[in-house]
């Protein structure tokens, strides 16, 4: 199996399983045959990894999205159909719901033939503003359960990081959280806030974010295994 290799300050032995396959690092000092051994005694491991991100990206590949009329979306776990030819202000999006299917709509004020690149940005800001509206209030519900104050939120457009939290009470989300549904996007919230009381992933840490999301596995699990909109 080939693999990157890069030696540097470290204590000890790395491996980093991405798209790109696998990445070893280790430490200067570190002979070539402690490489060699500490890749075999992880190799199950390894293949493992490899295999699931193997697996994730492909899902990525088939959740490309063609930006064009009716092409569908993500949100909040249910699939909303973009629709282009409304009647409103240029730049502005509506949210619909269907009498007879049930189905959602999101309205954009441009014409059908619209370039891709148009209609990606337009939906993005829509999304967007839906993510920072619903961020807020999450934050708002779950800061007094933890006993907590957040200062400000601001958007993350971060590749693989959801969230994080500084000692000030600063909170960045991703807003791609918003293609999840909200019982996933409570757990990135709770997580970040729970940051505001244990700044580590220690057992107390996690008793905390357990203390107002008794179930938080599933959502946690989730997060890792669904595969969003590849947005190009």
């Amino acid at each position: 199996m080939a693999y990157e290799f890069k030696r540097g300050k470290r204590r000890t032995i790395g491996f980093v399983v991405g798209p790109e396959g696998l990445a070893v690092r280790a430490p200067s000092w570190v002979p070539l045959r402690e490489v060699d051994a500490a890749l075999q005694e992880r190799a199950a491991w390894i293949i493992k990894k490899l295999d699931e991100t193997r697996a994730r990206h492909e899902r990525l590949i088939e959740q490309r999205i063609e930006w064009r009329d009716s092409t569908q979306i993500p949100f909040l776990g249910e699939q909303v159909k973009v629709v282009l030819g409304a009647t409103k202000a240029v730049g502005t999006a509506a949210m619909l719901s269907g009498a007879e299917s049930q189905s959602l709509t999101l309205s954009l004020a441009m014409p059908p033939s619209a370039a891709p690149e148009q209609i990606r940005d337009a939906v993005q800001v829509w999304l967007m503003r839906q993510a920072k509206r619903i961020f807020v209030e999450r934050l708002d519900h779950f800061a007094p359960m933890l006993e907590v104050k957040w200062r400000r939120v601001t958007l993350s457009r971060a590749a693989t990081r959801w969230g994080s939290a500084t000692v000030d009470g600063s909170i960045r989300l991703n807003w791609r959280l918003i293609h999840f549904r909200m019982a996933v996007i409570d757990y990135v919230v709770v997580h970040e806030l729970s940051h505001l009381r244990v700044m580590n992933h220690s057992p107390r840490f996690w008793e905390t974010v357990r203390s107002v999301l008794p179930d938080y596995a599933a959502s946690r699990q989730q997060l890792k295994e669904d595969a969003i909109p590849h947005w190009v």
